[in-house]
């Protein structure tokens, strides 16, 4: 096949998980809140891990899998995050060092809220396609690791960790691109911001606002680029940027109100053939900001394996505001390309905390921020979990930050 895509995808869940419903009691949160969510779990990260461990542990399967002369055609990597370490240094010198990547490659980081994943694939496609090596190979990292700063507040039960990582080529096996089939909407908002490490500013009600104009817009312009589109009948499955899955419902009923002249029980019918096989694994790991679209992608090639290749609706949102709606091709057998036991074997591996064991990784994360002069994070800390679900696993854990260098370490 003589066209760039996704040829392998993986997700990084973390290892530890809470129960949502039990930090909505612990916290005091209105209740009424959390049908509106639709969430069941969400993945929790200890203080030793962040947006570079998050990335590796999520790549690194990926590359085991690849024989060395593919590895070494490895020209590109992008790294998509609003967890950045240093206004500087990207995230993507630390991944390239502990991935072992090759010295001829182009590394960088990009930051658009939650569009940064797509805003790194698209880059990756981009320039893997103009390669003169048509065996030339991109990896692109969607990665973030929360902080402390929604605690208390109805964004923390959303807030997931993790990361996927995607490698880009001309033989593409999960997704391949429509060419020229996207649709672009973007303008000032300020809906969600992080203007400091311990400062998230949220207004729920413009932020959904924002989400809803920008996937009208979008689709407006699909539209207007590719003849004949339906959205009925052109699209086998829709995946959404998924902040949390009752946001998705309610952006996927309005779509389809105002666009596809559906009404009551033929939108639910219609979400729950086309949407819901998306949600799975977003309801149990939360909002991966960047990754998150690409998490729906695969809760979608895991839930439903096999069968004819299909066309997806994909919608991307970022704060600020960025979005894209495009469409592509998922091949039929994508879910092979998914190393491992998979993503849901994953999912159900992770340690349940109880909500003081929560508390306290809270608590500590702080020492792993932006702007963290010197720390260590020895194995000790949480040491029951670290053993259990750390040790012996071949992950990569932050040990220390001295003079601002960060200091990985395999686990």
């Amino acid at each position: 096949m003589d066209t760039t895509g996704i040829e392998a995808i993986n997700a990084y869940v973390g290892r530890a998980v809470v129960g949502v419903r039990d930090l909505f009691t612990h916290r005091g949160l209105n209740p009424a809140r959390f049908d509106n969510l639709m969430m069941d779990e969400k993945s929790v990260n200890l203080p030793c891990e962040d947006a570079v461990t998050n990335a590796v542990n999520a790549a690194r399967p990926l590359l085991d899998a690849l024989d060395p002369a593919d590895r070494d055609r490895i020209e590109l990597l992008v790294v998509g995050t609003e967890s950045g370490i240093d206004l500087g240094k990207p995230v993507s010198t630390y991944v390239h060092h502990h991935l072992h990547l090759p010295a001829r490659c182009r590394s960088f980081e990009v930051k658009h809220a939650c569009y940064g994943g797509t805003a790194a694939l698209r880059t990756a496609l981009g320039i893997v396609a103009q390669s003169p090596d048509p065996r030339a190979l991109g990896l692109v990292v969607a990665t973030d690791a929360p902080t402390a700063a929604a605690l208390g507040t109805t964004w923390e039960p959303s807030e997931g960790a993790g990361a996927v990582a995607m490698l880009v080529g001309r033989r593409p096996r999960v997704l391949v691109p429509d060419a020229g089939a996207s649709g672009l909407h973007t303008y000032e908002v300020m809906d969600t911001a992080r203007p400091a490490v311990d400062t998230e500013v949220v207004d729920p009600d413009l932020s959904l606002l924002a989400y809803l104009t920008c996937l009208q817009e979008c689709y407006a312009h699909y539209r207007e680029r590719v003849d004949g589109a339906d959205l009925a009948t052109t699209f086998d499955q829709l995946v959404f940027h998924t902040p949390f899955a009752g946001m998705v419902k309610g952006a996927h009923r309005t779509l389809l109100r105002r666009v596809g002249g559906l009404t009551g029980p033929a939108v639910d019918a219609d979400f729950a053939r086309r949407v819901m096989p998306t949600l799975t694994y977003p309801r149990r790991v939360g909002n991966l900001f960047g990754a998150s679209l690409y998490l729906a992608l695969l809760s979608l090639l895991e839930s439903t394996p096999g069968g004819a290749p299909r066309r997806v609706g994909m919608f991307s949102y970022g704060s600020g505001c960025a979005s894209e709606f495009f469409s592509a091709v998922v091949p039929a057998g994508a879910a092979a390309a998914v190393p491992g036991k998979g993503v849901g074997a994953a999912l159900d591996d992770r340690h349940p905390l109880d909500l003081d064991d929560y508390d306290a990784i809270v608590a500590a994360v702080g020492r792993r921020e932006f702007g963290t002069r010197d720390a260590v994070f020895p194995p000790e800390e949480f040491a029951a979990l670290y053993r259990s679900h750390f040790e012996g696993r071949g992950l990569l854990v932050l040990d220390r930050i001295e003079a601002y260098h960060r200091e990985y370490r395999w686990t």
